[in-house]
């Protein structure tokens, strides 16, 4: 493995892939994108600066040339063009002494890098514009809240009613049959709510009919669930939320439908029926099947199937399409167990099913967004060809729960064996991020979810050190990504595993969480206040045990962002940033001392952001201007 060097104890050369560093988000094959990177002075003399590309796999280098010196900061300018749909690249920096040193998306490095780890220019059609800034909400319907129609509506035969403040059942049979009846009115009845808050977007979990609380077993996808309200629910609740200003987003599993899908139903024992072909089965009469983890309730899908492709994603008649049209209009899909769909064996569709997805969205509605769920590594599937952002827990979620959690508690820890949240420093938070994060394109990167927890694991509050929630809040709204809030946490509630993190939502009882719901408000306006945090580039400062330092930058303005778990002092170099620091959240002192530079302390746990003035540079250079090619 390729060590980085050193963060925090020397200014680096920088670049990162955002608009201060490429002149296009959203270049054409064939175009000349100019690139750049910015080198401080402090690093040393420097001989001569190249990109590396890798088009078509075969190496290929461009000449930078100086164009600009600002604030102690020497800026390199040099075009590549872009040849492949992913086109990597990657810094060859000859130092004045000889040496080669080399920059791509993990850091510094002494020794050649994997083109897996290069910064990436992508051809593909560019994510809807408001993506960028958005701040998700995440319901799951069932507990979200129930309207008095609820009261009326008679219950199917899995059902096993529970009032509003029962305690969930976590463990055991009835884990998935528990239902307390929240409804889609329900949700629009508190839309204010979410206003109030400010976040832009809702994910509803699915909502379709199925025979469990949390639907993920549907047995069909042309209709909305009785139990729910029905369509008419539906389209009143995402033309509510439209007129308000949110975007609502649905939830498909593309991986497999339930056994009393209607699709599963007419093939299940049915040789030769035209759905025969949409199952994996594993005997000439179609009794036994794969399923999801082998649960029964859960059939695979086959995606060789053109008639399954035709009704469930491909062309306007699709499942896909229907829910982006009117009357209905989603703005998007999250995408169930991504990272599973279309492999089985020694077959692997993923990429066609995923392009086939979107490649319908775009025919429908170019301006929706598509995000893929998968829970480890996620990079090799998320190189811009479809999703615009992975729902993953690696760059984010785990490294965090793994620095502010309390590890006394034993705990289910995201699909990891049942034991202790593993105990991570600040320095082993960075090396996590960078690791699983350099591997998602920039614009990729934009728009993958942080999370501090979801419906799927343990509530963050469970295991958070004292004071440390404010911490973990903040950096979910001020690093790259979208960041999401799983309804409830917002009022302080726990869960010990996915499923007891499934509460009902305490309305009743509102008022006695206004601490946290003010946090909550403030963070999410701190992101949609500042431009900087919605595109704007993120350059390491200081990284160390307990404290965490960086800058989100752009031409109009930079924030400056500390994150500790203890008290705090530290001194950054003199040209790391510029201008006079405005604290804008939290409580903690930014003082210039000439001497070392901006010293910044506070007492911990503590979550701390200043606004900074924004990076003056010289307009990209006109296309072919300083293009130099080598070999």
């Amino acid at each position: 493995m390729v060590a980085p060097l050193p963060v925090g104890s020397l200014l680096e050369p920088h670049h990162d892939g955002s608009p201060l560093y490429v002149s296009t988000q959203s270049p054409q094959l064939g175009d000349r994108v100019r690139v750049r990177v910015r080198i401080p002075h402090e690093f040393g003399a420097v001989q001569q600066v190249r990109t590396r590309s890798n088009p078509n796999h075969e190496p290929r280098f461009a000449v930078a040339s100086l164009i600009a010196t600002v604030d102690g900061w020497d800026w390199w300018e040099a075009e590549v063009e872009v040849e492949n749909p992913t086109h990597g690249y990657r810094w060859l920096i000859k130092m004045g002494d000889g040496r080669n040193l080399w920059l791509n998306a993990t850091g510094m490095h002494t020794i050649e890098t994997l083109d897996s780890e290069d910064f990436k220019l992508l051809a593909y059609p560019a994510p809807p514009e408001w993506a960028t800034s958005t701040i998700m909400y995440q319901i799951f319907p069932d507990r979200f809240a129930r309207s008095a129609a609820a009261d009326a509506r008679q219950l199917p035969a899995w059902a096993e009613p529970a009032k509003w403040d029962d305690p969930v059942i976590h463990i055991g049979p009835s884990t998935a049959t528990q239902l307390y009846g929240g409804d889609l009115q329900g949700i629009q009845e508190h839309l204010d709510h979410l206003i109030g808050l400010g976040v832009t977007m809702i994910y509803l979990t699915p909502v379709f009919p199925a025979r469990s609380n949390h639907r993920y077993d549907a047995l069909s996808f042309d209709e909305i669930d009785p139990l729910l309200g029905g369509d008419e629910a539906y389209i009143a609740l995402i033309e509510a939320a439209h007129a308000r200003g949110l975007r609502v987003i649905g939830d498909l599993t593309s991986n497999h439908s339930g056994d009393a899908h209607e699709w599963f139903q007419a093939s299940h024992e049915k040789p030769g029926t035209p759905e025969s072909a949409f199952y994996y089965w594993m005997d000439q009469e179609q009794k036994t099947y794969v399923s999801w983890l082998g649960v029964p309730s859960l059939p695979k899908f086959n995606w060789n199937s053109q008639e399954l492709r035709e009704r469930f994603i491909e062309g306007p008649d699709s499942v896909v399409a229907k829910w982006l049209k009117p009357p209905y209009s989603l703005d998007g899909w999250r995408i169930d167990v991504a990272n599973m769909t279309g492999r089985y064996l020694a077959e692997d569709l993923n990429a066609e099913v995923r392009q086939i997805i979107r490649r319908t969205m775009i025919e429908v509605n170019p301006d929706t967004i598509l995000l893929g769920e998968s829970t480890n590594d996620a990079s090799s599937d998320f190189q811009g060809d479809a999703w615009h952002g992975a729902m993953t827990y690696t760059n984010f979620t785990r490294p965090l729960w793994g620095w502010l959690s309390d590890r006394e508690r034993e705990s289910s820890y995201f699909g990891l064996p049942f034991g202790t949240i593993p105990s991570y420093s600040g320095v082993e938070v960075f090396e996590a991020h960078q690791q699983f994060a350099a591997g998602f394109p920039w614009r990729v990167r934009l728009h993958t979810m942080n999370a501090l927890d979801t419906h799927d694991t343990p509530r963050f509050l469970t295991h958070a050190r004292p004071g440390t929630v404010p911490v973990a809040l903040g950096l979910s709204m001020t690093m790259p990504g979208i960041p999401v809030v799983f309804a409830g946490d917002e009022f302080g509630l726990v869960g010990d595993d996915g499923e007891h993190s499934r509460t009902p939502i305490p309305w009743e009882h509102a008022a006695d969480a206004e601490p946290t719901l003010e946090l909550y408000r403030r963070l999410i306006h701190l992101k949609r206040e500042h431009p900087a945090l919605n595109g704007g580039g993120i350059r390491w400062l200081h990284v160390s045990d307990d404290v965490l330092v960086f800058v989100r930058e752009s031409e109009e303005e930079a924030v400056l962002v500390v994150a500790a778990r203890a008290d705090f002092e530290l001194s950054l170099a003199p040209n790391a940033v510029s201008g006079v620091a405005t604290l804008i959240v939290g409580d903690a002192d930014a003082l210039f001392d000439p001497a070392v530079g901006l010293v910044l302390r506070g007492r911990g746990p503590a979550f701390a952001a200043w606004v900074l003035p924004g990076i003056d540079i010289p307009e990209f250079a006109a296309e072919g201007t300083v293009l130099e090619l080598e070999g």
